[in-house]
């Protein structure tokens, strides 16, 4: 699923294209009212984007597993095929095509915050609001850590590759319930949780234990194991050698 760090990258992508800009193109038939408006704003909302027009419309996106949006030059062969597109927004000098999301709809501007609005603070705001943050981590069903990261009510951006990355720094045990860390501890799995995105915003890094079952923990040279958690489950990947308490019990690959 597509984390906080990929949609404000894509934000940044397009609104340099398409803020202020009139649309020309907007396909399928049921965007057509977008043609005619203007670009106002492109923001990225935890894991939703979001393009606004000035006549109180908003074009909102949530890429999940699948999606992706790409930037062309109008008449620019597309990279995939044109039965993939979700969404087609076009200007004079730029066309953006969503491809493959399963959510992508035109709403009311009041309408849509409505929904949002259950969001917790963005993990990659510029500025963090951690009392906030805490203040619904202590109040969640999810006490397990790596559940709670993923608790978009409580953060909104961290997906999978950040929790177990954010963990495996602070060398915590996923299913740790968070009672068990007092408010700096937590606070400062987010912030390492931040700190790992907005690194991945500059640079893309390989990752310490996501997706590496079975290799060298890069610190400890235990091998890295994995294990469902939560409900839907997730794939938690760990080091069982140093990220403490309670994982004899776990799968290691």
């Amino acid at each position: 699923m597509a984390e906080g760090d990929t949609i404000l990258r894509t934000a940044n992508a397009i609104r340099p294209r398409f803020a202020g800009k009139q649309v020309t193109e907007a396909r399928p038939e049921k965007f057509g009212r977008l043609v005619g408006t203007t670009v106002t704003a492109v923001e990225a909302r935890g894991k939703h984007l979001l393009i606004h027009f000035d006549n109180g419309l908003v074009l909102h996106s949530h890429m999940r597993m699948t999606g992706s949006w790409q930037i062309y030059r109008p008449g620019e062969q597309w990279r995939k095929p044109a039965w993939m597109a979700k969404a087609v927004l076009g200007t004079e000098d730029a066309v953006a095509v969503l491809f493959n999301a399963p959510v992508v709809e035109l709403r009311r501007e009041r309408e849509l915050n409505h929904d949002l609005a259950h969001l917790g603070p963005d993990i990659l705001a510029p500025m963090l609001d951690i009392e906030e943050i805490l203040k619904r981590a202590r109040r969640s069903e999810r006490q397990a850590l790596g559940e709670l990261l993923l608790e978009q009510r409580v953060a909104a951006g961290i997906g999978n590759i950040y929790k177990c990355e954010s963990l495996w720094r602070l060398q915590l045990d996923p299913w740790m319930p968070a009672t068990e860390l007092d408010d700096e501890a937590l606070a400062g799995l987010y912030r390492a949780a931040r700190e790992l995105m907005v690194g991945a915003l500059r640079r893309r890094t390989p990752h310490a234990v996501h997706g590496k079952a079975g290799r060298s923990c890069p610190r400890c040279l235990g091998r890295v194991g994995y294990r469902n958690q939560g409900d839907p489950p997730r794939l938690t990947y760990f080091c069982p050698g140093c990220q403490r308490q309670g994982l004899r019990s776990t799968k290691s690959a």
